[in-house]
């Protein structure tokens, strides 16, 4: 078996090869690259569920970020069981070749209730005052304090929220060189996410002094790693999940269901939260995707015909349509919805942002019903953000309750978005190698876990070469 390491660098198009990433540029004029046709929706949960399996998203199952669970009749997203998604994994096809094969799963998603042999993955400490303390899940368990005392403890409030930056995807690279040199896994996955972040807060455009600096870091953290594994024996695939693509036009599904009356709303402590099990019609967001679900099955067509209507949606998919595009499954919606190019959804489902719910200005993954990348921006109307920040954080030390509620309301910050293909594969994913004569002359998504096996096991089936 031939060791292999993927690094799983989210956001990264062939467009971004250039000067501003010399490292990656080198990596694939030395070996290969090709665009990637990536599965619908174009999201982290999703991609990565079919890197791991071959198949598409009506046979994993994760057909988003988050869906309704029906049998609880509660939205949940970022769920980290392994055991969500059906078909057989890349570690598990492995082991049945060659029992001696081990994997290392480093963040990649569904981390946890997995047959993994070694791995990592944020999971912090809620504390029962309301803290939320910076921590990881590991396996074994006993290495994640060997992680912490060499790398100090994950920065959690680095990986996602108004404060990201490159520490945390340079904390799991150099967590991820421990792993290579601390078990020597066959296959090791990484997830290397920071570039995702200032192209949704600014856009794509590299001419954003923002933008140009992520590339830049990105750059260099993973070419280090690149260096690192080819070191230690390891073949080396790059590739990503999406692209992300300008957007200048958020749309509010659920205000328009709820000025049908299709939405019902809760009052808790003089603040209004969706009600799930009363509301007849409502989505769950995600990016430029949206599941719609409907209670009355005989309200579909009123309810595609209302969606066919509002600026910005594309597309309206039964579930006779969500077939053909591999999405159709009981997890999915009734409806599916995708934006236009321009466009993408939010979970909001308030009028008055008096009255939104007080977890909306916080960074809340788990209680907002949708996806929020305003999560990424501090809010402009704060005077001194840090300043604030640090008094709220004083507060909770000395043992008063707070609320960091930093997080604006408005959604037109959003500059970059992804979920729909996009309509130039130069601004899509992309996947390249350092064996060129094992990358097909198309790849999708579904083509990696067999890519991976090639790589490790020296298959004499070879793939059509690189031009």
């Amino acid at each position: 078996m031939q060791p292999l390491i993927i690094l799983n660098v989210v956001g990264l198009t062939p467009r971004h090869l250039g000067p501003l990433t010399p490292r990656l540029t080198a990596f694939a004029q030395q070996g290969g690259m090709r665009p990637m046709t990536t599965t619908l929706p174009a999201v982290t949960c999703t991609a990565q569920a079919s890197f791991m399996t071959g198949l598409p998203p009506d046979q994993t199952g994760i057909v988003a970020n988050g869906w309704l669970f029906r049998d609880l009749h509660e939205i949940w997203f970022w769920r980290q069981s392994n055991r969500l998604v059906k078909g057989e994994k890349i570690w598990q096809a492995g082991k049945s070749r060659n029992p001696q094969f081990t994997c290392a799963n480093m963040f990649w998603w569904y981390n946890m209730a997995s047959d993994h042999d070694f791995g990592a993955t944020p999971r912090p400490i809620y504390k029962a005052d309301g803290r939320k303390l910076p921590d990881c899940f590991t396996v074994p368990t006993d290495w994640r304090e060997k992680l912490s005392s060499r790398l100090g403890k994950f920065p959690l409030f680095n990986f996602w929220g108004p404060n990201t930056n490159i520490s945390s995807t340079r904390w799991i690279a150099k967590a991820s060189e421990l792993a290579i040199t601390d078990f020597d896994p066959t296959l090791t996955l990484v997830y290397l996410p920071h570039l995702d972040y200032d192209l949704q807060r600014f856009g794509p455009d590299e001419s954003h002094p923002a933008v140009a600096k992520s590339l830049q870091e990105v750059d260099q953290v993973v070419g280090d790693l690149i260096d690192f594994a080819q070191q230690h024996g390891r073949k080396v695939m790059v590739l990503s999940e999406y692209g992300i693509t300008p957007v200048d036009r958020p749309v509010h599904l659920n205000r328009h269901f709820r000025r049908e009356g299709w939405l019902q709303i809760r009052m808790e402590d003089g603040h209004e939260m969706l009600d799930p099990t009363t509301s007849s019609v409502f989505a769950v967001a995600d990016h430029q995707i949206a599941h719609i679900y409907i209670r009355d099955p005989a309200m579909v067509p009123q309810v595609k015909q209302l969606l066919k209507g509002i600026a910005g949606v594309e597309s309206v998919w039964d579930k006779t349509e969500q077939a053909a595009h591999q999405i159709a499954h009981e997890r999915s919606g009734e409806l599916v919805v995708m934006s236009d190019a321009r466009s993408w959804f939010t979970y909001y489902f308030w009028l008055d942002d008096a009255l939104a719910p007080d977890f909306a200005r916080t960074v809340e993954i788990h209680r907002k019903p949708g996806y929020d990348p305003v999560e990424l921006f501090l809010n402009p109307a704060i005077a001194f953000p840090k300043l604030t920040i640090i008094g709220k954080l004083l507060k909770k030390i000395l043992g008063f309750r707070m609320l960091m509620d930093v997080i604006p309301l408005d959604a037109t910050l959003v500059k970059g978005s992804h979920g729909r293909p996009t309509d130039d594969p130069q601004d899509g994913p992309l996947v390249m190698t350092d064996t060129p004569e094992l990358l097909p002359a198309q790849v999708a998504a579904t083509d990696i876990k067999d890519m991976a096996l090639r790589h490790i096991f020296g298959d004499s089936h070879r793939a059509t070469p690189v031009s």
